[in-house]
């Protein structure tokens, strides 16, 4: 829900701030650059709650504090190829990718009940996936409005 709410409020921040400058709210671009603040944000979740994140990987999956630094990494580097014009495209097409491929953590995790952010296993559960993959559906068709389809 968190990452929902930066998302939206991070656009609707830059439609403001180009209707108040340039009298034109550019929504893709908004939208786009709404999404790199997003990431910023998850990314960030990376390095604050190592543990838990680590945990939303399956148990044979080795090295998984470094997987979750390097996610965070690939988040940023997703963003800022969504928001730079020559890479938009190729930047919308590996987000979307991106989204998808982390999705089965996040059943995992639900299937756990983990709370990521204490790292324990006392979370919201499978009732967290009803809210959860219709965000991530959401985020997908976000991106591919603001990447793909509005760029042509």
């Amino acid at each position: 829900m968190k990452p929902l709410i930066v998302l939206l409020v991070a656009t609707l921040i830059f439609i403001v701030i180009n209707l108040l400058w340039m009298s034109d709210p550019l929504y893709p671009w908004s939208a786009r650059f709404g999404m790199l603040v997003m990431l910023c944000f998850t990314a960030l979740g990376h390095f604050l709650f190592p543990k838990g994140m680590s945990m939303m990987l399956p148990d044979f999956v080795p090295f998984k504090k470094q997987i979750i630094y390097l996610t965070a990494g690939i988040e940023l580097i997703l963003g800022l190829l969504l928001v730079y014009p020559p890479t938009t495209k190729t930047g919308a097409i590996l987000l979307i990718v991106f989204f998808i491929a982390v999705l089965p953590s996040n059943i995992h995790a639900a299937r756990k009940n983990l709370n990521y952010e204490k790292g324990t296993l006392d979370g919201p559960g499978l009732n967290y996936l009803w809210f959860r993959i219709p965000e991530q559906i959401f985020f997908i068709l976000w991106v591919f409005w603001c990447g793909l389809a509005a760029i042509g």
